[in-house]
């Protein structure tokens, strides 16, 4: 199967599971008809040809999976009537105007229904709509891939047969997980990429659907901001497959146009208020975005947005990178100084961002063998392979 097909069926499968979701329920039982659907589509599409309508083609096949599915259970056969009296599949058209929210967005509703606990809702969506591994979810969550497991399967059991309520209660978990989604894409947790591009587009994506549904939200405008603002300098951020940190790229490779429509975001909802946590990540990330180098970027505005971030959001990734800033501003010893307040930190405890920015203060003070130490701890434990490239490079210079 060729690559293209490939992105293609996963660019598709939560629109179809969507799709199959809102009319029938059965959240495992649709999630296992558009499974084999795919499967379908990976041997016919090769040899006869992608159909010129491929979601529809999708939903069809998976839909008589479904039917043949409840059918074969003699025992259901309430079920099996009211499937029978359903009006034959026959799915709109892709560019049914009709459509406020399309079949992926409602996916993502769902799987944050209200029944499920928020780190449930997270999962649930990471595994359904961006399309993430297990293992990968478990990292982002920084818990055990057989924990996940357990969660994302009793998530499952929870939603059966729910339907699509939009309740407001949702948002903050909606916006969670496309943050998630976007991060998975902007940074792989593992594998030999860096980035995987359709993962960080799908989430901007959403986010611009979630924005046209709520454009008074000001964390909705923040969280789409802040990936708009993050995506730009992607161009810059790999060379020949190695990492490129912030302060060595070239600045001329970042996306202007993302940029102004970030900042303008930002611009347009930062003084009405309430300032959320994402609404102040845009804005440190306009800062960066603004400015003409590491150097001249304003620290001091930076390290003021993080502590306001650290008391409303207290996260210790927030903690890692007001760690920087506080170095940027103060030296790298009151850096070093914060960070030694996440060594008892269960929730970060042996991740290698910990291991890896300890290095680089240590690297800015000097301390160059305390440096290559932690450099080659954190290369140990990322499970990122240009990551650990980079790590590496620097633990060697």
């Amino acid at each position: 199967m060729s690559a293209e097909i490939e992105d293609l069926l996963r660019s598709l499968a939560p629109q179809v599971l969507g799709t199959l979701v809102s009319r029938h329920g059965q959240f495992e039982a649709c999630e296992d008809a558009v499974q084999e659907a795919l499967f379908a589509a990976s041997v016919q599409w090769p040899e006869e040809g992608v159909p010129s309508r491929p979601a529809g083609w999708l939903v069809t096949v998976a839909g008589r999976r479904l039917t043949d599915y409840w059918r074969s259970e003699a025992a259901r056969r309430e079920r099996e009537l009211t499937v029978s009296m359903e009006p034959p599949l026959s799915p709109p058209p892709d560019d049914d105007p009709s459509r406020h929210v399309d079949d992926t967005l409602r996916l993502l509703f769902l799987c944050c229904h209200p029944k499920l606990s928020a780190p449930s809702q997270v999962a649930l969506t990471l595994r359904a709509v961006g399309g993430l591994t297990t293992a990968q979810i478990a990292h982002a969550f920084l818990v055990p891939e057989a924990t996940m497991a357990q969660r994302i399967s009793r998530a499952k059991q929870t939603i059966r047969g729910a339907g699509f309520p939009d309740g407001p209660e949702r948002l903050p978990a909606v916006l969670q997980v496309l943050y998630l989604i976007f991060n998975e894409g902007y940074t792989a947790t593992s594998g030999p990429d860096l980035q995987r591009v359709e993962l960080a587009t799908e989430a901007i994506r959403l986010a611009r659907q979630v924005r046209r549904l709520l454009p008074d939200d000001a964390e909705v405008a923040g969280l789409l901001a802040l990936m708009l603002l993050t995506d730009a300098r992607g161009a810059a951020r790999s060379a020949d497959g190695v990492l490129v940190p912030l302060a060595e790229q070239d600045r001329g490779l970042w996306n202007r146009a993302q940029i102004e429509e970030g900042v303008a975001l930002v611009a347009g909802v930062l003084p009405k208020g309430p300032v959320g946590p994402y609404l102040l990540q845009a804005t440190i990330a306009a800062i960066h975005d603004e400015a003409p180098s590491t150097e001249k970027t304003d620290w001091a505005e930076v390290l003021i947005l993080y502590k306001i971030l650290d008391r409303t959001a207290p996260n210790p990734m927030v903690t890692l990178n007001r760690a920087i800033a506080t170095a940027m501003v103060h030296g790298p010893a009151e850096g070093l100084a914060l960070l030694a307040t996440l060594d008892g930190d269960k929730r970060i405890a042996g991740h290698y961002r910990l291991e890896a920015v300890r290095a680089h203060l240590l690297d800015l003070a000097g301390a160059y063998d305390q440096a290559r130490e932690h450099y080659l701890r954190a290369a140990r434990l990322t499970l990122s392979l240009p990551e650990r490239e980079y790590l590496l490079r620097k633990a060697s210079r």
